[in-house]
């Protein structure tokens, strides 16, 4: 619904209070305010434009207010001209999109002009390609590919041929992008499912493809950035089938390593060049870290509201669609004209909500991340967190919304009750000093491979030599997809011999799951749906169902019909699923002596079934009964990391077998909670299990694996900083200030158990002895 905004009071926001608030710390001194961070403006370094760039093109980016480069605008562009994989990697704000727009618009100027760029490199011509040169540009956003095509029409000169190109537009425009479009801008989906399966009607564009921009290339992660990453090597064998061969341009965020997993994202074996020193200028920033008394979200829609009323424009980011609407509508009790912002809105009514926001026309908007990327609202004067969003990437996303064009900039982190919002919180380094985290994902995961390696056959029939696109085990999936009926092997290669399209199987950013049919009894309607993969867990018989703020409970749940039945119901408790698992390792990649045991990682075949539900009180969580359920066992193969602590060490902690036990069990969750502060990961995308004697290992065991199958490379990940990662885990314990553990430490909200036997100072001895 949107019943929120229908009744925006417009109210553009007083300049002068914004500055007040800025300059004198309005915030600061607050009880709730745990570290302030200063930032003094700064100023940038410009440079002349290169030779290359035609005359053209520099009157047309001057008529536009940009008299010259920062530095590592032109930086980036030479690499590109020069035909290198190259990435950007500069803060929010900086001038990403005309470093890496450079090269496209001077290369579309001098096909257009069949003229040579003026007194610069004479070979320019033959370097930017053939005379339909074209461009693609990904984002990982309908949104955001939006904004960035208003943008490269203020910027291009004329002649400049653009389109949008994604499940929304209409059959002229997709014409018109397949047909006279120099440059296109769409989605990894769209990339996927439209133009690769239909590359020869795309043939004009993909023979001219040059450049191949990847823009907020650090979401590129887990199981969708290895989707993704299969994607654009499908890509560069159909454009090396059409004879071009595009220069890839990453941009993104400050990103730890990006040269690598750029290269890895990309196909490439070698480095891709990196620009990662901004040289534009920024104006004063104040971020401040806010330890909530009530709720973040009770917290986060009061400060907006006050805010507001002291004259400033605020955007407050939420973890959940439900909590952008609450948020927005008690703070709208308080301020005028805020409004709040989701998906699942109508397209018109985004928009609407975007363009009031971009031109100081709303005071205030709650949204969930959909916001993170898109729009650009160069009047923003604050930002407000509700809880930390998950990766220091999203983090430093959400706070470079405000500050844009030398602006001063106040953000707020509002920390929600979990392990890592604390950790920060008492390391506030981390969040201000730090790099963003490592991008991790893994292309070769069989379970993601395989699939795309049927979609490229596809396309062009797959030979020997397309290893060097897809790695070592392409020939033996191929084997496998041809016994399984989807491809036939012949002397010059594998061949897609199905009536059906190999992509229609493959969703990129889903489990590849299918989904669970939410169906009102009532009415017969179906009211949403639920992926195959937790349903067990959220619309089994009798679970409460929260569904646009309103309570469902389930009376019936067939996962073989795929269907769960609901009627309208208001209860007074909620109901949390309580589930058994097994653990079984089937390869040791890597192993080796660590604190007082073994540290490994390696292949692992979980087996989990959802046995029983409990019902809690709405206010107190107080549990009322438990219910048996009957369901099946989940079976899959994924990746774990683990470490052991022998018998003969754990006689020594003075502890009881069930103490152990429920360490253990305490470590294990602080440390999933944990794993976050060093990869591009949240908790949601990994799992974990403890036991006192596993019978792989014969030795107390905990085990922390990824969510998805085939892994997604974050439990590898967490093999090789186990050192960094568990030592937190255990200065995470020993700072909370509460007794026996909370939901700052190692109560979780997605303990299979329900949270039952945890034992917090247990878990700190076993820790330190075996971290000693």
């Amino acid at each position: 619904m949107f019943s929120v905004s229908h009744n925006i009071q417009y109210r553009k926001p007083s300049l002068g209070c914004k500055y007040r608030a800025m300059a004198f710390g309005l915030l600061t001194d607050r009880a709730q305010v745990r570290h302030v961070n200063r930032r003094p403006a700064t100023e940038g370094t410009t440079v002349d434009w290169p030779a290359w760039v035609p005359a053209e093109v520099v009157e047309s980016l001057k008529a536009g207010g940009i008299e010259r480069l920062w530095a590592h605008q032109a930086q980036l562009a030479d690499h590109a001209v020069a035909g290198e994989h190259c990435a950007i990697a500069t803060p929010t704000a900086s001038g990403k999109t005309l470093a890496y727009l450079l090269p496209v618009l001077s290369a579309t100027a001098v096909v257009s002009s069949r003229a040579v760029a003026p007194a610069g490199i004479d070979d320019l011509r033959t370097r930017l390609g053939v005379a339909n040169h074209t461009a693609l540009y990904l984002s990982p956003t309908k949104a955001l590919a939006h904004d960035q095509y208003v943008k490269s029409r203020a910027l291009a000169p004329k002649g400049w041929l653009s389109m949008t190109l994604d499940g929304d537009s209409t059959q002229a425009e997709r014409r018109f992008a397949r047909e006279q479009a120099n440059y296109v801008l769409t989605n990894p989906d769209m990339l996927h499912l439209s133009i690769l399966p239909s590359h020869s009607r795309h043939q004009r564009f993909l023979g001219g493809l040059r450049y191949v921009i990847i823009d907020e290339a650090h979401r590129y992660r887990g199981v969708f950035g290895s989707h993704v990453a299969n994607v654009l090597r499908r890509l560069r064998r159909v454009c090396e089938f059409y004879g071009s061969h595009p220069v890839f341009i990453l941009s993104s965020a400050t990103a730890t390593g990006i040269t690598k997993w750029g290269a890895r994202l990309i196909g490439e074996q070698a480095p891709i060049a990196v620009v990662d020193e901004d040289t534009s200028p920024h104006g004063e920033r104040v971020d401040v870290l806010w330890q909530p008394i009530d709720t973040p979200a009770h917290e986060a829609a009061d400060l907006m509201a006050e805010l507001v009323r002291d004259g400033m424009q605020v955007l407050t980011f939420t973890p959940s669609r439900s909590q952008a609407e609450l948020v927005a509508l008690r703070a709208g009790r308080k301020a005028p004209g805020i409004a709040s912002y989701r998906a699942g809105y109508l397209a018109d009514e985004r928009r609407g909500i975007e363009k009031a926001l971009s031109e100081g026309e709303l005071c205030g908007v709650a949204a969930t991340n959909a916001l993170e990327l898109g729009i650009d609202i160069a009047g923003l004067d604050a930002v407000l967190i509700s809880g930390f969003p998950g990766t220091l990437a999203s983090y430093r996303q959400q706070t470079g919304r405000t500050g844009r064009k030398n602006r001063p900039a106040l953000s707020v982190l509002l920390a929600k009750e979990d392990p890592l919002d604390a950790y920060l919180f008492e390391n506030p380094s981390l969040l201000f000093d730090k790099p963003t985290e490592t991008c991790i994902f893994d292309p070769y995961n069989t379970h993601v491979l395989g699939p795309h390696i049927a979609a490229a056959a596809q396309e062009v029939p797959l030979t020997e030599d397309d290893g060097r696109y897809f790695g070592p085990t392409m020939a033996s999936l191929a084997d496998q997809a041809a016994e399984a009926g989807l491809l036939r092997k012949r002397p010059s290669g594998w061949y897609w011999v199905r009536p059906d399209r190999a992509v229609d199987s493959i969703s990129l950013r889903g489990s590849g799951n299918r989904q669970i049919n939410i169906v009102d009894e009532a009415s017969g309607a179906v009211i949403g749906t639920a992926d195959a993969s937790t349903a067990d867990r959220t619309v089994h018989k009798g679970a409460v169902y929260l569904h646009k703020g309103e309570h469902w409970l389930v009376s019936e749940y067939s996962p073989q019909e795929s269907t769960a039945l609901v009627h309208a119901g208001d209860p007074s408790y909620y109901t949390q699923a309580k589930s058994v698992s097994d653990l079984r390792i089937c390869t040791r990649d890597e192993e080796h002596k660590f604190g007082h045991g073994l540290l490994g990682h390696g292949e692992v075949e979980i087996a989990s079934q959802v046995v029983a539900y409990l019902r809690r009180d709405s206010s107190s969580s107080e549990v009322w009964d438990e219910t048996p359920l009957q369901l099946p066992v989940r079976t899959y193969r994924t990746h774990a990391v683990w470490w052991t602590v022998p018998e003969e060490f754990c006689e020594g902690l003075g502890l009881k077998p069930q103490e152990l036990a429920c360490a253990a069990h305490a470590a294990e969750h602080t440390s999933i909670g944990l794993l976050p502060a060093f990869a591009t990961c949240d908790r949601w995308d990994i799992g974990g299990l403890s036991t006192l004697c596993h019978p792989d290992t014969n030795a107390l065991t905990v085990f922390v694996h990824d969510g998805a199958p085939g892994g997604a490379g974050f439990a590898e990940y967490g093999y090789q900083i186990a050192d960094e990662w568990l030592n937190a885990t255990l200065e995470r314990l020993k700072n909370c200030p509460c007794a026996a553990g909370c939901p700052s430490c190692i109560v979780s909200p997605k303990c299979g158990n329900a949270n039952q036997t945890l034992d917090k100072q247990a878990a700190i001895v076993l820790l330190s002895n075996y971290l000693s």
